[in-house]
């Protein structure tokens, strides 16, 4: 068998490198596309390899000696990669046979511009490797305004051993939300991987993904609360099964602003988004001085402090409302609870794990602190810029 390579030949950068002489119609011909020696290659394009005359055996793309992942067509005779990182030098080697047996093996070098305007991922929750509840959600954000909203949803993926149903739903311009389906929460003790190939997708004018992130973590038992300020009792359940029951005081109610009483503990779905203890709680969430006692102002040292809202509800100790558990809804809206049992779920619950407020007047909305599973269904996908669920398995 003869290897052939040849120099080559073809027109400017744009057109790509060929090799291959024409005058052999037994050799293959393959391009390239950046051509070699472009270094102002669009990120977002990637590489191009076609071969005529034969098909492609092995097309290698690497940075810093590392590979660049690419899919091959059917018919072998086109490969093309992913994005690529801005401000990157490349090489490729593409290896091609005709039907004679004849190979051409070419090898380039190129390099992408840089972004005018670099996007990254500034914050992801969970945490890596954290041990979650099962309504747990996956909160991306991004150090600015993303305007290509479709292209970065595409690049985000979610893959969990136990299959699942999903959306994305972009809360604003920089935060985009990943939960399961309302009533199908993740199914308990497995793992879930989030990726975003980022790197070289133009999300904007002059703007780019300049980096993947992976971020993987894990589902624990499934835990589910649920309190009743009518019966004023909380019953805790663990994959299905009762585990503990206690008596609480909910919110009094009688404090009315801009038609909601917010003494009332809201009613729904919470999911349990951090621990504290202790926690300093204020009246200063309602605009009151904690010093101003005459209208109801407050400052408090609070052990065993569970969050379940952005607006200062928690399931809590509190051991001077113990004559009113079971009995009397007392509290600004917190859930207070025995120092027995407030101590018990502080210990117990993970992050994510859902809390059902029930026969509560007042009504949880959608984006008070992680409560994304008030909103219906229908309308979280129509948050999601590509209009479309995700299967995780």
């Amino acid at each position: 068998m003869l290897l052939l390579t040849t120099a080559c030949s073809g027109g400017g950068k744009d057109e790509g490198v060929t090799v291959g002489e024409k005058a052999d119609a037994q050799a293959p011909q393959v391009t390239i596309d950046p051509g070699d020696g472009d270094v102002k290659a669009r990120p977002e394009k990637g590489v191009t390899v076609t071969a005529a005359g034969g098909t492609l055996d092995k097309v290698t793309v690497t940075l810093k000696g590392r590979p660049v992942a690419g899919k091959m067509a059917d018919d072998k005779t086109r490969w093309r990669s992913r994005t690529l990182r801005p401000g990157a030098r490349y090489q490729v080697t593409a290896v091609a046979t005709s039907p004679e047996g004849k190979s051409t093996t070419v090898n380039s070098t190129f390099a992408t511009h840089k972004a005018p305007q670099e996007l990254r991922i500034a914050d992801v929750t969970p945490s890596s490797n954290e041990k979650v509840g099962v309504g747990m959600p996956i909160i991306v954000t991004f150090n600015r305004a993303v305007a290509n909203k479709k292209a970065v949803e595409r690049v985000l993926d979610v893959k969990s051993t136990k299959p699942a149903t999903g959306a994305w739903h972009w809360q604003n311009d920089t935060t985009v939300i990943f939960r399961t389906k309302n009533d199908e929460y993740w199914k308990p003790n497995q793992k879930v991987m989030f990726r975003a190939r980022l790197a070289g997708v133009k999300t904007g004018k002059g703007t780019y993904g300049v980096a993947d992130f992976k971020r993987g973590f894990r589902i624990g038992d499934a835990h589910m609360t649920i309190i009743s300020t009518k019966t004023k009792k909380a019953v805790a359940k663990e994959n299905g099964k009762t585990v503990r029951t206690w008596p609480i005081s909910a919110g009094r109610g009688g404090r009315v602003v801009n038609g909601v009483d917010v003494y009332l503990t809201a009613g729904g779905v919470h999911l349990t988004m951090g621990k504290e203890n202790p926690a300093i709680m204020t009246s200063e969430w309602m605009g009151v001085d904690p010093d101003d006692k005459e209208n109801g102002g407050y400052k408090e040292v609070i052990p065993w402090a569970v969050r379940i809202s952005a607006s200062g509800e928690y399931v809590h100790e509190m051991a001077s409302t113990v004559w009113a558990q079971g009995r009397q809804n007392v509290s600004h809206g917190c859930i207070n609870s025995p120092p027995k049992d407030a101590r018990w779920f502080y210990n117990w619950s993970y992050r994510g794990d859902p809390v059902d407020v029930i026969h509560s007047k007042r009504k949880l909305e959608p984006f008070n602190g992680w409560s994304y599973y008030e909103m219906p269904w229908n309308r979280w996908v129509k948050g999601s810029a590509l209009d479309r669920t995700v299967t995780t398995g």
